[in-house]
């Protein structure tokens, strides 16, 4: 048991940093507003995570302009996905 909690990853404990690592895994990139709609979070609730899991190393974006608006992008890192998997694989083996 003690080997299968240390592979849980407190980053993704909370449910809307969950909500935009699956999110973004099964996409090359979202943007921000996509990841608000999707999550159904406010826009400072989303930012917070966001900076959280950028500073973790999981998660890069990138700001482009579509017209004169600034449009932010968001990436998962091979460090992310690998956490994230690990993540993942200690949770379903504490479901068996």
């Amino acid at each position: 048991m003690k080997e299968i909690l240390k592979d849980l990853n407190k980053a993704f404990e909370n449910k809307v940093r969950l909500g935009i690592m699956s999110a973004l895994l099964v996409n090359d990139y979202l943007d921000f507003n996509t990841l608000k709609c999707l999550l159904d979070v406010t826009d400072g609730n989303l930012a917070s995570h966001l900076k959280s899991l950028e500073k973790s190393g999981y998660i890069r974006f990138s700001k482009v302009f579509i017209g004169r608006k600034p449009n932010t992008k968001y990436a998962v890192c091979d460090e992310g996905k690998l956490a994230f998997s690990k993540h993942i694989k200690a949770i379903e083996q504490l479901l068996k």
